[in-house]
């Protein structure tokens, strides 16, 4: 079933290159709307500056793509308001960072 749930699961197959943990538990992932044939996501990097963030925004699609039903459209944007902290990482996050 397609649900947010299963949306976040998907997300979780990518990972940060630098920092090596999940973009979900990485607290990335601002916004999920499901719509009729539709997913959007708004994510945003730890910094505007980062290198991977393109690199991100593809991979966050591609997992997508890879659960939706044919016919669906993907449509992940960089965002960049709230700024990102650590206090958005999960708890799994910070312990794997020793925070």
């Amino acid at each position: 079933m397609l649900d947010e749930n299963a949306i976040r699961a998907a997300l979780r197959q990518v990972s940060d290159p630098e920092i090596g943990i999940n973009i979900v538990d990485l607290g990335l992932i601002y916004r999920i709307t499901l719509k009729p044939e539709a997913v959007e996501v708004d994510m945003t990097t730890t910094s505007p500056a980062c290198p991977m963030g393109a690199m991100l925004v593809e991979e966050a699609e591609a997992a997508l793509s890879n659960i939706l039903p044919p016919g669906y459209r993907v449509d992940v944007r960089r965002v960049w308001e709230p700024p990102w902290t650590p206090e958005r990482m999960s708890d799994s996050a910070r312990v794997c960072l020793g925070w």
